[in-house]
């Protein structure tokens, strides 16, 4: 059955198909299985038409930006994943930058600053793409996407294009309207940043990149801080007390160098990696009745 949707799929020609694919290579864990499709729309025309057709012939899909966040097991991801990729346009008009979903995060940021342009600095360092980092309100350094969103562009669930202010995004910690409705597809993002001197913001954005290198483990696959941290708290802390530092299945690993990051020290399986948070978790919940949210997602 969804063979034939493949080669329905490639009838569209809305882009390009690619059939079972090694999704070791599409998550920043370097972990997961083989998804049996995935598909790169050229437009949001053809993005439309693809989802029509897996609605009516009722297959799964998901939108998979840089994989930075998510977490597969290692079977047989039956469905579809849509990357939007060619969904890059990049326009900037004094201090408002339109750019597409699919551009890479950190690209963005550290060409923006290299310019001058101050407010994206805290996102020189997070792996995923625009829409990914909407989606998902990434921040660092007490900052994140809702500070600087004017607004976002949107595919509703009955397929129209709309446009969403930052006050309908609700953007909070770690959270965003397209979390609690995650049958919208976020398009593109117009930010809102101010200008600047370019010297200092390189500067700025090079003593993180050097803390950042000292405190976290980057030589190894992650998806960078597993938990959010809880108000006034810090979860590396919580775990680390909880005695979880350096704590393995498998080829999972916590961090020595820190306890909110789950790496991949060999060849994790996603399994693993799912295991070993929801028992760093229940841990933590046991020993401080603190109920930690997880930041990243298990892929079913």
């Amino acid at each position: 059955m969804i063979m034939e949707i493949i080669d329905k799929i490639k009838e569209l020609d809305i882009g390009e198909v690619k059939e079972n694919v090694d999704l070791t290579k599409y998550t920043t864990y370097k972990a997961g299985g083989t998804a049996l499709g995935m598909v790169y729309p050229e437009d949001v025309y053809g993005l439309i038409d693809l989802i029509k057709l897996l609605r009516e012939e009722n297959i799964k899909y998901k939108v998979l930006g840089r994989g930075s966040n998510l977490i597969f097991n290692s079977g047989l991801y039956n469905g579809i994943l849509i990357k939007l990729d060619k969904f890059d346009n990049l326009e900037i008009d004094g201090n408002e930058i339109t750019v597409g979903a699919g551009f890479q995060l950190i690209k963005l940021a550290t060409r923006l600053s290299r310019i001058g342009y101050e407010g994206l600095e805290f996102a020189t360092g997070i792996p995923g793409s625009v829409g990914g980092a909407v989606f998902m309100n990434a921040g660092a350094y007490k900052s994140d996407m809702g500070y600087v969103v004017k607004s976002v562009k949107v595919l509703t669930p009955d397929l129209r294009v709309e446009e969403l202010t930052n006050y309908d995004m609700d953007f909070h910690y770690r959270s965003s309207f397209l979390q609690k409705n995650p049958d919208f597809i976020c398009l593109e993002a117009t930010l809102i940043l101010k200008q600047g001197d370019p010297d200092a913001i390189m500067q700025l954005v090079e003593d993180r990149k050097k803390r950042r290198i000292e405190s976290q483990p980057l030589e190894y696959p992650s998806a960078g801080s597993v938990f959010r941290n809880p108000e006034g708290d810090f979860a590396g802390r919580l775990i680390e007390e909880a005695g979880y530092k350096g704590k393995r299945i498998g080829d999972a690993m916590v961090s020595t160098k820190h306890a909110n990051f789950v790496i991949n020290v060999g060849h994790a399986k996603g399994e693993d990696i799912k295991e070993l948070i929801l028992e760093i978790k229940g841990a933590v919940k046991d020993k401080y009745n603190i109920d930690l949210k997880i930041e990243q997602e298990f892929v079913e």
